[in-house]
C-alpha cells in the first residue's frame, strides 16, 4: 500500500555572491537522480540595482529562457533594485549514461560527469528551427584554441541577404563567434561545442546557432580544461524528466522547441511512464495538483510530487547499494577447523573386503613368543556373533 504523506515545504535562502560553473556532488542514494546546488529547496538572489534578468542571468552564469521561466511574474527588461529573483537551486539529472558529457537541447543544459565524481553543469545554446542540433552519441575529435571560422557558404548568403554579409575567414579575437575555444564532435557537418564572441553573449540559452552548441567564456574556457580529446558526448532532447532524491520523487518540464508542439494530454501521458518506469512500474498516489501545474507553466524548476516510505529494512538495502563494492561490509564465517570433503566422505563410507586378488607384501619379522602361541592347538572355537549391517567379518 502507497502512503501518501505531505509534500517538502519551501524554504528562503538569499543569495548575493555571483557564481559561474556550477558545480554539485553526485546523490548519494545509487538510484537517485536529483542534485541539488543549495541546501534549501528555492534559491533566490536580490537585485542590488535595476537591471534585466539577462544580467542576472549573465551574473549566474545561466541561460536567457531558463531564468524567464523561472521568473514569469517579471519582466525580463526592468528588475527594479531589491527586487526579488528566483534562481535554479534543483536539478533532475537526464536519462543518459553518467559518464562524460551529456547536452539536453530541450533544457540549453549540459553536464559533464568528471572522473572525480563531481557533476559540472553548464547552460549554453542550441541550434535554431532550420539548423537542428543533431541527437545521438558521438565524442570530442579534437579540441583547438583561438579557432578560425569559415563559414559554409549557406551562412554566407543567409547574412548577405541581411544586409550582414561575412568574409571567406574570420580570424580568431573578440568577434569571432566560435569564440576562444572550441571542441569539435565527431559528426558530419563539422559541429561543435564552443564559446561565443561579445556581440552574442546574450543569446546562451536559447534556440539561435546554425547548430552548434554555444557557451559563455568562461564555461568553455573551464570544460576545455576539464576535458579530453575522445570524451564520449551524449546529445538528447528530454523536455521532460522524472527523478528521486532521498524518497521524494520530482518531476521536471520544459517548454517545446521552437518549430514543436505538444498538447498538455500529450505531456501528461509521457509524464505517467516516467512516474511508472522510477516507480518499479507503479503509478503511485501523487499529488496530482502539482503535477498539473508542473505540466502547465514548464519553468524547468523539478517538483515533489510524491514521498515514498521504506522500511527500516529496505532503507539498509538501498544504502549499500550506495556503497562501492570495496566497502561493502562482508561478514567472515567463524574459524575452526574444517575437515576436507575427502577425507570426510572417506570417515563415513564402510570398509568392505575387496574381492580382488591380494598382493603380497613383506611379512613383518614375528616374536618367538607369537609362533610358540599359534602351535598351541585350538580345544574348542568361540561362538561367531551376528554379522552387524555394513561391516564384514574378521
Amino acid at each position: 500500500m502507497k502512503i501518501r504523506v505531505p509534500i517538502v515545504f519551501f524554504t528562503l535562502a538569499l543569495l548575493c555572491q555571483p557564481t559561474f560553473a556550477t558545480v554539485y556532488n553526485p546523490p548519494v542514494k545509487a538510484h537517485d537522480s536529483v542534485i541539488a546546488e543549495y541546501p534549501n529547496e528555492i534559491a533566490v538572489t536580490r537585485a542590488e540595482k535595476n537591471e534585466t534578468l539577462l544580467d542576472v542571468a549573465r551574473r549566474f552564469s545561466l541561460g536567457q529562457m531558463e531564468i524567464i521561466r523561472l521568473n514569469q511574474d517579471l519582466d525580463r527588461w526592468l528588475i527594479k533594485k531589491d527586487e526579488v529573483i528566483t534562481l535554479p537551486n534543483k536539478r533532475i539529472l537526464p536519462d543518459s549514461p553518467h559518464v562524460g558529457i551529456t547536452l539536453n537541447i530541450a533544457e540549453y543544459r549540459m553536464y559533464y560527469y568528471s572522473p572525480n565524481g563531481k557533476i559540472y553543469s553548464f547552460a549554453h545554446g542550441v541550434g535554431r528551427q532550420d539548423w537542428n542540433t543533431p541527437l545521438g552519441k558521438t565524442t570530442i575529435q579534437k579540441k583547438v584554441k583561438d579557432p578560425v571560422w569559415r563559414p559554409p557558404e549557406s551562412i554566407r548568403r543567409e547574412h548577405a541577404a541581411l544586409g550582414d554579409p561575412l568574409p571567406e575567414v574570420v580570424p580568431a579575437g573578440i568577434h569571432n563567434p566560435l569564440g576562444a575555444y572550441a571542441l569539435y564532435l565527431n559528426l558530419p557537418g563539422d559541429y561543435r561545442i564552443h564559446g561565443t564572441d561579445i556581440d552574442k553573449i546574450f543569446g546562451i540559452g536559447m534556440q539561435i546557432t546554425h547548430g552548434c552548441v554555444r557557451m559563455y567564456p568562461e564555461d568553455i574556457d573551464q570544460l576545455y580544461h576539464l576535458v579530453d580529446e575522445g570524451t564520449v558526448v551524449y546529445i538528447v532532447k528530454q523536455p521532460i524528466k522524472v527523478g528521486w532524491r532521498n524518497n521524494v520523487l520530482y518531476v521536471e518540464s520544459h517548454p517545446d522547441l521552437e518549430g514543436e508542439e505538444t498538447i498538455f494530454d500529450q505531456r501528461l501521458a509521457s509524464t505517467l511512464a516516467l512516474i511508472q518506469k522510477a516507480n518499479n512500474n507503479e503509478l503511485p498516489e501523487f499529488d496530482q495538483i502539482a503535477l498539473k501545474e508542473t505540466l502547465e507553466k514548464q519553468t524547468g524548476n523539478p517538483t515533489a510530487i510524491y514521498e515514498r516510505v521504506l522500511s527500516p529494512e529496505q532503507e539498509a538495502a538501498e544504502e549499500l547499494t550506495a556503497l562501492p563494492k570495496n566497502d561493502i561490509p562482508v561478514i567472515s564465517p567463524p574459524t575452526k577447523a574444517v575437515v576436507p570433503v575427502a577425507k570426510k566422505v572417506a570417515a563415513v563410507i564402510p570398509k568392505f573386503a575387496p574381492k580382488s586378488k591380494i598382493i603380497a607384501t613383506k611379512k613383518p619379522a614375528i616374536s618367538k613368543k607369537v609362533k610358540a602361541i599359534k602351535a598351541i592347538k585350538l580345544i574348542a572355537k568361540p561362538t561367531p556373533k551376528p554379522v552387524s549391517a555394513g561391516y564384514h567379518r574378521p
